[in-house]
């Protein structure tokens, strides 16, 4: 641990990569902005609420917790101007941070691009819903495109496969190999009986047959269907999909294809940056791109239902908070219930611990939904994955914990009151709801860090596949990969945390420090475990903490200082426009300056540099280049061959004076 945290920042970055040192700011981002606002919380806020006497002379059921909230304070009370005057001072403070914070890790990201290391998708673009021709393949009219049109820069390309039924008989292959190796292994260890086994499902039941001969037989199989399958994608224009990566003799030229228009027409020939070839998904290369705007209203419509439908185990789980109604559906239990221990854990840690149970298979259906959609690099599937689970965490986790009640029961409240109520109806429930986020804060933030830090996860899973998947050596290297850190699960987690921070810090600063502790321990651990573009919605969690403010301030009777709030959501959102305006470009856009200091600066260097053969099978399809397949050799050298070009029989074509770079 002190060697990981004296590491410098450029050695972290060198070591793991700028994703990493990102992903390391976020939680010291969490650290500069909540440490300063829990120290005036506690020295100005806290007091304020523990002198007054609200909830003592009131008949609602409280704890010392809730007086130390803006709930003791009574209605139509002068004190809310100290809360409507540390709501100011806790939002310029984090405007302020998080500009800061953009303006360094903009500079890291630049130089970053300045400094490192030469890679295929610097010089690389995707190139989609290319316009079919009856005269010319998709390759003859790629390379005739760009020709003409990046005549100094274009370099080569390769068109993308349908090689998905292609993948799933090379992995089938890989499979019986590996049942191949295990039976011999077996066998050369015990030679007095060779081992069999039953042909039928799961091996439970069928024809008995000797299992070194049965997948020997198995494997010849597969590999002709290979053969086949491979001879079928060569000869067929219907296994070329409409899309090719091209490649470009410099930087600057990659980038000015990628960041620009390439026709009259602006829905054809569209071009993006290609995902770097490890973070390429080749499945969803083989998706129509006609077909993606379904797909994306499809996965739209189903992460709604997902959404409002979760709400009804979210309802139960807060039940398990309400002593007084699992008496009255249980009664049996009452005597069991009233326990001081059982009573403290059913309203403390229960809900918590249920809740988490709930959103365990969470990330794993969303990010299937992320696959259908069409993504096609891994880091975008895990992007929006992310997105997709801060909102569902937002309206479930944070809303539909603070208001109670069954999905349609929510439904049916919002839709028939009006949209100036509904602020007044979570302000009013968001103060007694604290001990809760509390609770979940320690249950899924601290133990969450914990299990991080001992690997219980990935240790349980490598000895459940070691005891009964594990065969081969092979086997057990691949599960004991200790797989990424996780980003489509910890960043909505992050937002989460700066939500509830944000929320809670007028209201009721108590949660304050757990949230501090959360993020002390998150940096010390995950600085730890990791000795990209991270998008920290912050400025979307500081609106709705302002909003819901209004919301609670109009409950408490305070209006002549709500008006007062107007002005705050204001600022935060031309805040947050003025930040992407000046910041997001330098996270999506390679600028052309650094592209041309960079080219120039490899040319000087290298000027004998073979940029061709670095590139020309960079982008190829991973199935074509299995080192460890015959096929796949054979594979990989007719694909190095592509595109095998023709004279082209378009007469607008016919008199180009530039010649073929392929």
């Amino acid at each position: 641990m002190p060697a990981a945290l004296r590491m410098p920042e450029p050695e972290l970055i060198d070591h793991a990569g700028l994703d990493s040192a990102v992903y390391m700011r976020i939680y010291l981002l969490g650290l500069k902005i909540f440490v300063p606002i829990t120290f005036l919380a506690f020295t100005i806020l806290v007091p304020i609420n523990w002198t007054d006497s609200m909830l003592e002379h009131s008949n609602l059921i409280y704890s010392d917790l809730d007086k130390l909230s803006i709930s003791n304070i009574p209605m139509g009370s002068t004190r809310f101007w100290a809360h409507l005057l540390m709501a100011y001072v806790f939002a310029f403070w984090t405007c302020y941070v998080l500009k800061k914070e953009y303006e360094i890790v903009a500079s890291m990201r630049l130089h970053f691009l300045a400094s490192e290391h030469r890679r295929p998708d610097q010089f690389t673009v995707l190139v989609r819903n290319v316009p079919q021709d009856p005269h010319e393949s998709v390759s003859e009219l790629m390379e005739h495109f760009f020709v003409v049109n990046h005549p100094d820069h274009y370099l080569t390309h390769q068109v993308v496969y349908n090689a998905n039924k292609l993948s799933e008989l090379v992995n089938k292959k890989k499979k019986m190999q590996n049942w191949l190796d295990f039976y011999q292994l077996k066998y050369s260890r015990n030679q007095s009986k060779k081992p069999s086994l039953k042909t039928g499902f799961l091996g439970l039941w069928g024809k008995t047959v000797d299992a070194i001969d049965y997948h020997t037989s198995e494997i010849e199989k597969l590999s002709k269907e290979i053969s086949l399958e491979i001879d079928k994608i060569a000869n067929s224009r219907q296994a070329i999909m409409p899309a090719a990566f091209v490649s470009f003799q410099t930087r600057w030229g990659a980038a000015v294809c990628a960041q620009t228009q390439q026709s009259r027409n602006p829905t054809i020939w569209l071009t993006e940056w290609a995902p770097e070839p490890r973070d390429v998904y080749w499945d969803n290369l083989a998706i129509p791109f006609v077909s993606l705007s379904v797909r994306r209203l499809i996965v739209a419509v189903a992460f709604f239902f997902l959404t409002f439908f979760f709400m009804i185990p979210i309802a139960f789980v807060q039940t398990l908070a309400n002593i007084e109604g699992i008496e009255k559906s249980l009664p049996f239990l009452k005597s069991i219930i009233e326990m001081k221990v059982i009573n403290s854990f059913i309203q403390g840690f229960l809900p918590g611990i249920a809740l988490k149970i709930f959103l365990i298979f969470l990330p794993s259906i969303l990010m299937l939904m992320s696959k259908f959609e069409g993504f096609i690099s891994l880091s975008g599937l895990e992007r929006r994955s992310a997105t997709r689970c801060y909102i569902f965490q937002f309206i479930n986790v944070f809303l539909g914990s603070i208001i109670t009640g069954t999905a349609f029961q929510q439904l049916n409240n919002f839709i028939h009151q009006s949209a100036n109520d509904i602020p007044k109806i979570i302000g009013a429930s968001i103060p007694m709801k604290a001990t809760f986020f509390i609770t979940y804060i320690m249950v899924d933030g601290w133990a969450g860090v914990a299990g991080e830090i001992l690997r219980l996860k990935p240790l349980i899973f490598y000895h459940l596949k070691n005891f009964f998947l594990v065969k081969t050596e092979r086997d057990r290297e691949e599960a004991m990969d200790p797989g990424t850190s996780g980003f489509n699960t910890g960043e909505p987690q992050i937002q989460l945390y700066f939500l509830l921070g944000l929320v809670y810090a007028v209201v009721s600063p108590i949660l304050l420090p757990f949230i501090i502790v959360f993020f002390s321990l998150a940096y010390v651990v995950h600085r730890h475990q990791h000795s990209g573009l991270m998008s920290m919605d912050v400025s979307y969690a500081l609106v709705v903490s302002q909003l819901l403010l209004m919301g609670l301030l109009s409950t408490k009777h305070a209006a002549q200082s709500t008006p007062l709030l107007v002005t705050l959501p204001v600022f935060t959102i031309w805040f947050h426009r003025f930040c992407k305006g000046r910041y997001e470009p330098a996270f999506v856009r390679y600028p052309l300056q650094e592209a041309m200091m960079k080219d120039t600066l490899e040319r000087a260097r290298e000027p004998n540099l073979n940029l061709k053969s670095f590139l020309q099978t960079a982008y190829i399809h991973p199935v074509f280049r299995a080192g460890d397949d015959s096929n796949g050799e054979e594979a990989t050298e007719e694909r190095e061959k592509e595109p095998v070009l023709v004279p082209t029989k378009r007469q607008s074509r016919r008199h180009t004076t530039l010649a073929s770079n392929v």
